[in-house]
């Protein structure tokens, strides 16, 4: 659900707005935008919480829409979701050179599936060098991946027609995905799982 009202809705929106409907690109971005802004304020009310990822990207939508309003060019609009990759990015990057990176949780959770026997084969694994550095490596990917995502779609946000970034952007998005699932599942992810099960075999 948060994919078809981030991606697939803003942009059949754009489409009929400025397509079938003439509007401006601005306007068109503009109201396309809001309703991932909406879907991320919906999340905050219900939770009861405000996580640094929400308050980001809801803090970029408004300032995409704020400079695309005050310098009358729709290309910001497009501009902002690389200036959000782009953050992302760096501070995955940061914080792989940390005890704690970033998406060591999420990875966590995928390998030990809340085993206790997979969990406690990871506490026992995770003061090696050999693990620590396939978990550094593993946000450090994904922090790349997500670099280049950012580049990629500043650049064609300044050189491309906005009609075709605003479908190009998300197949970028998309592509950066899938390169970060591979690559870091190669280097990262797939080593410590194979670590893990090799310690829960010796447990046994």
């Amino acid at each position: 659900m948060p994919l078809v009202l981030d991606v697939a809705a803003p942009m059949a929106c754009y489409y009929l707005l400025h397509g079938a409907l003439g509007m401006s690109e601005v306007a068109a971005l503009t109201l396309s935008g809001v309703i991932p802004a909406v879907r991320v304020i919906a999340g905050i009310v219900r939770d009861h919480t405000l996580n640094g990822l929400a308050g980001l990207t809801l803090a970029v939508n408004v300032a995409g829409i704020a400079l695309s309003f005050v310098t009358g060019d729709a290309r910001m609009m497009i501009a902002k979701d690389s200036a959000l990759s782009g953050v992302i990015s760096l501070f995955m990057m940061l914080t792989a050179f940390t005890a704690r990176p970033v998406m060591t949780p999420g990875m966590r959770a995928f390998i030990t599936r809340g085993n206790a026997v997979r969990e406690a084969a990871w506490e026992r694994l995770a003061s090696s060098t050999r693990f620590r550095r396939a978990e550094r490596r593993f946000t450090g990917i994904w922090g790349a991946a997500m670099l280049a995502d950012c580049v990629a779609r500043l650049i064609g946000a300044f050189t491309l027609p906005v009609s075709t970034m605003v479908w190009l952007s998300n197949v970028l998005l998309i592509a950066a995905l899938a390169v970060g699932l591979v690559v870091a599942g190669a280097f990262g992810s797939g080593p410590i799982m194979w670590m893990i099960n090799n310690e829960t075999r010796g447990a046994r």
